[in-house]
Parts: C-alpha cells; structure tokens; sequence
C-alpha cells in the first residue's frame, strides 16, 4: 500500500460508472475516504456502516411524517456515499476481497428491502390504500432489476479493459471458489440466493439484444459502446437513490414511485431498443 491516498486510484471507469458517482458522489465520497486511508478502518467496515445506514432510513421511512422521511432522504444518501467509500477505499489500498464484493451486494439487498418496505408502510398509513404495499414492492423489484442491469455492463466493459476482475459477470459457483475461507462461502451462498437468478436474468437479456452474436470483435465494441454505457450508467445506485434522497425532502414519496415505476423503466426501455435496434445493426453493418 502507498504511502498517501490517490484518487484517481480509487475509481473504477469514468466511461461506464454513472454520471453522477463520477462528477458529484465519488468525489465528495473521497473526502471521507482520504481520512480513512492512513487508518486501521477496513473497506468491509465502512460497507457495514452503509448497510446500517440503509436500515436506519428504512426505520425513518416507516416512522412517517415530512421530518422523518427527509431524514430517511438524507440517511439514503448517506448510505450511498459510504457505498461509494468501501469501495474507493479497497481499491486505494488494493484490499478488494471475494468477501467484500459479497458483503456489499448483500447489505444493498438487505437496505433496499428496509427502505422500501418503510416507504410502503408510511404510504399506507398515510393514504389508507393498500395498493401502497403493490406500489413498494414493485419499486423495490424495478431498482433491483435495474441496478442488475447496470452493473451487467459496467462490469463486462471493466473487464474487456482488464480492470477489477474479483468482480465476475456472473457468479456461480467455481471450484476455485472451495478455496475460499468460510465466512466468504457463505456469504456467496447468500449472494447466490439475491442475485443468481438475476445475473441470468441479465444474461438473457443481452443475448437478446446482440441477437446471439459472440464474435471476439462484435462483444468488444458491444460491451464499450458509449452511448449505450451511459443510458444504462443511468440506472445505478447512485442514479436511484438521489431521486429518491430528493423526493424525501420534499416529502413527495408519491412522485419517487411515480419516476420509479415509469422514468426508469422508460430509460431501461431506451437502452435496450438502442442496443438491439441501434447498436447491433451498426455492429453487423460494419
């Protein structure tokens, strides 16, 4: 590990990261992450305090009421930056684990499921309509779906560049994987249970639109296409998470789902008409 902390060190890709990590979230996270560096504070800590973060907001969400609900705003955000953090911290001091990437993805279910399961409680008491119930669920099961998305192709463009490849694609299980301690077996079992099906979900999903087509020079320019990373680098966390962190301060939780369950699906929409009618086409063209 060296001596001082670099940011530039810290970040995975301004080209497939969201926008907003890249210009306003990584950077503020990196103030904090600048201050633990030369500390004994690990990355695995810090995705621990996220998580707990993240329950907390799901506490103040369900507790109800325009001062709970910004403060289940801010506490999200806060969530996000310390997101952001683990992750900057780990790859500053080249201390990324199998463990921690497992850790991270578990405490983002774990939170989302706090979260959601608040904003549909506070919703029901406050408007009487069970539907609230419908319309957390369906939230929660659109920002899953979509973050799945967006990491799918911000990881295959990671590694079509050769960088942090302790991230699979898809992670089942591999006899390296025997290798691995306990604590890190069992938390890819859990990881397995939250986002295995997902990963497949993902897989077919981009077969689909590349129409099958595996060539080595078709997935290199499928998988780094700028455009079609940014469309999709706008369905991250941190993409999400600030709508969401802006509704709860003006105590709209009604217009998040609203942006939720049509925005974003409409951006998901796009992207994959752009890569299956834009993208592909040009590709076979050439």
């Amino acid at each position: 590990m060296s001596n001082s902390y670099r940011y530039d060190a810290s970040v995975k890709s301004h080209v497939s990261d969201e926008l907003i990590n890249t210009y306003l979230l990584r950077p503020i996270a990196s103030v904090l992450v600048g201050f633990l560096y030369p500390t004994r504070v690990t990355p695995n800590q810090v995705t621990i305090a996220s998580t707990i973060a993240g329950l907390c907001a799901g506490v103040a969400y369900a507790w109800g009421g325009p001062g709970a609900v910004a403060a289940g705003g801010i506490l999200v955000t806060l969530k996000d930056l310390l997101d952001s953090a683990d992750g900057q911290l780990a790859r500053a001091r080249n201390q990324y684990s199998r463990q921690g990437r497992f850790l991270d993805s578990i405490g983002d279910f774990l939170a989302n499921v706090a979260i959601f399961s608040g904003i549909a409680w506070t919703l029901f008491h406050s408007t009487g309509n069970p539907l609230a119930w419908v319309w957390g669920f369906l939230a929660f099961a659109g920002i899953t779906l979509r973050v799945s998305y967006h990491v799918f192709y911000h990881t295959s463009y990671l590694h079509l560049q050769g960088s942090y490849e302790i991230n699979r694609i898809t992670e089942e299980k591999r006899a390296e994987d025997l290798e691995e301690d306990a604590t890190t077996r069992i938390l890819q079992t859990v990881f397995q249970v939250f986002y295995g099906w997902q990963d497949r979900l993902m897989v077919k999903i981009d077969t689909v639109c590349r129409s099958g087509r595996s060539e080595p020079r078709f997935l290199e320019r499928w998988y780094s296409d700028r455009i079609a990373l940014r469309l999709s680098g706008f369905l991250g966390f941190g993409t999400e998470l600030f709508i969401l962190m802006l509704c709860s301060v003006f105590y709209r939780l009604d217009l998040y789902l609203l942006l939720n369950l049509v925005a974003m699906n409409a951006i998901v929409a796009l992207s994959f008409l752009y890569r299956r009618m834009v993208l592909r086409k040009r590709l076979e063209a050439e």
